[in-house]
């Protein structure tokens, strides 16, 4: 057992678990976080995408040693209180989602893309989203969603 101290979700955290065990099982299991998803287990599907350190990350693939020091942004910190953050926002409006079950990574690798790129074409944002599986089909309404997000945050996340 390990303590591993970092930011998460713009607070200080810390948790005493091996060191071995992905992020995603202890943000989902020792702090409660479910927000992120479990699809592949082999980083394929992007379902446990979370940021840190602004880039998008599958949380399935990282160990929880790896977040020492840095700052974990989760779907649950997204918003501000009741305020969804732009992307969420333009998720809901262009109904970019069915099933729900993806929505949580394709909106934090759409969030991390954003915070390096602001400026992004539909084509760009359908590759750069290539890694993120949607079996519902929803793929034109997210890229739709991104691109208004992005111009909603008009160059820099908030």
């Amino acid at each position: 057992m390990k303590t591993i101290a970092f930011t998460l979700n713009g607070k200080p955290t810390q948790v005493t678990v091996d060191d071995t065990r992905t992020l995603l099982w202890v943000l989902r299991d020792e702090l409660g976080l479910t927000g992120t998803k479990y699809g592949c287990g082999i980083a394929l599907c992007g379902a446990c995408t979370v940021v840190i350190d602004k880039q998008a990350v599958k949380s399935c693939s990282t160990r929880i040693a790896d977040v020492a020091g840095k700052d974990v942004t989760t779907i649950e910190g997204l918003a501000n209180g009741t305020q969804l953050h732009p992307v969420q926002e333009a998720f809901v409006k262009h109904l970019s989602f069915q099933c729900g079950f993806c929505t949580p990574g394709l909106v934090m690798g759409a969030y991390a893309m954003l915070l390096k790129s602001p400026q992004v074409s539909p084509a760009t944002i359908g590759s750069r989203l290539n890694g993120h599986l949607c079996r519902c089909g929803t793929h034109e309404r997210v890229i739709a969603a991104v691109a208004e997000a992005a111009a909603a945050m008009k160059g820099g996340a908030r």
